[in-house]
């Protein structure tokens, strides 16, 4: 591994425990549960859409914001607790996260341009691009 990324992930390491010392732990709970439900709301979302980039990542936020107004309604409804919009903001971003995240590295390959030519083989006598026999291959 470079030096430089060593010295990268050293600093990131250290941003990321500052940053962890000025969070509640409750948002930072928060931010994990919408990571979860997030992440189950775009698994459902990906299987229902065939895998639909924008329905998927719908998915990931409104399963995060689902959790979020569940949980906060329990707790507007205890005696000593009350409802609490950074508690639902901190789920929603989790949400958001697992959503950039899942579209960041899904298995669609981005490389192919719309338009670009792509070759097909079809077996001896009929052709991939018109379905008339003749042709072995075809470009469309």
């Amino acid at each position: 591994m470079p030096l430089f990324l060593k010295v990268i992930l050293f600093l990131l390491l250290f941003t990321q425990m500052t940053l962890c010392a000025q969070i509640r732990r409750d948002h930072v709970q928060h931010f994990g549960a919408g990571l979860l439900a997030g992440g189950a709301g775009a698994f459902v979302a990906s299987e229902l859409s065939d895998g639909n980039r924008f329905w998927t990542f719908s998915g990931a936020v409104a399963g995060s914001l689902i959790a979020g107004i569940v949980k906060e309604a329990i707790d507007a409804g205890q005696v000593d607790n009350k409802w609490d919009n950074g508690d639902l903001a901190a789920t929603a971003v989790g949400g958001i996260t697992i959503g950039v995240t899942i579209d960041l590295f899904s298995a669609k390959s981005r490389k192919r341009k719309r338009g670009a030519p792509t070759v097909s083989y079809a077996p001896p006598g009929i052709s991939a691009s018109t379905g008339f026999p003749g042709t072995e291959m075809a470009i469309h």
